[in-house]
């Protein structure tokens, strides 16, 4: 069954997603660090409506390290991890989000898409529950797996 609606708490590092006003899945999360905030530059979750404006991934093998939106090849372990300390990991697979408040998190120096704000895998070793993020919303690889089978593009997308 396909989501219409994902909600992301940012205070409970926790998301949920709907259907018809249905819970089928809660997985938690970790947002920025920086904590929540629109505007380009400051690391910062943005908040409000927004889309899924792209999947990405789809047939990559979980652990499928992204670079620019591209897969590289590589896939993430500890190893790989220890070997490139600076990577912020993008894995498995991305939902590309779009704001569609104006002037909030739409447009200018507030823009969600052009931020590259997204919802994506990360490395086993990064705890949930807490924000750690440079912006975009992390969850574990077999969560982001999971709720990119149920997400269609055009999902609807609530961070608050």
């Amino acid at each position: 069954m396909q989501l219409d609606l994902i909600h992301i708490s940012i205070e409970r590092q926790l998301l949920t997603g709907s259907r018809a006003g249905r819970q089928l899945c809660q997985y938690p999360v970790s947002t920025a660090k920086n904590g929540a905030g629109e505007l380009n530059g400051s690391g910062c979750t943005p908040r409000g409506r927004h889309r899924v404006r792209a999947r990405i991934g789809e047939g990559q093998p979980p652990g499928a390290v992204f670079i620019g939106r591209r897969p590289t090849g590589e896939v993430w372990s500890p190893e790989l991890a220890a070997t490139h300390p600076q990577r912020d990991w993008i894995l498995t697979r991305i939902l590309w989000l779009c704001g569609e408040e104006p002037g909030i998190n739409r447009g200018a120096d507030r823009d969600s898409q052009r931020r590259y704000i997204y919802l994506h895998g990360t490395g086993d070793d990064q705890p949930m529950g807490v924000p750690l993020s440079h912006g975009c919303i992390r969850l574990r690889n077999p969560d982001i797996l999971a709720l990119f089978e149920m997400t269609p593009a055009g999902c609807a997308v609530i961070i608050e």
